[in-house]
């Protein structure tokens, strides 16, 4: 098992999508970020069915960094509850997840 992981998170639009990227690739709490295409979120939020139009966020960084990106995403973001889902990796290419690992640091 590696100690790289793949956080998934949400953005409302671009723009912010993009700034929320930039800021945690600067910030080295992670190697890469992936802005996916526009997509529809349907989900149910203080008693609603809503359906918003978002970005998914494919961060790539270590365990333990987690807490450290959590932290800064809820400071930035502009949802009240930003979606942090943590998918750990238990393989891949070396010399990739040594990228990572080596980028966070």
């Amino acid at each position: 098992m590696t100690e790289v992981v793949l956080v998934l998170s949400t953005a409302p639009d671009d723009p912010s999508a993009e700034a929320l990227a930039r800021t945690l690739v600067d910030e080295k709490l992670a190697a890469c970020v992936n802005v996916l295409a526009p997509m529809v979120s349907i989900y149910r939020w203080k008693g609603a069915v809503e359906q918003s139009a978002e970005r998914q966020l494919v961060i790539k960084t270590t365990r333990g960094l987690v807490p450290a990106l959590g932290k800064r995403l809820k400071a930035l973001h502009t949802y009240e509850l930003p979606e942090l889902i943590v998918i750990s990796v238990d393989g891949g290419a070396t010399n990739y997840l040594d990228w990572i690992e080596m980028a966070t640091k």
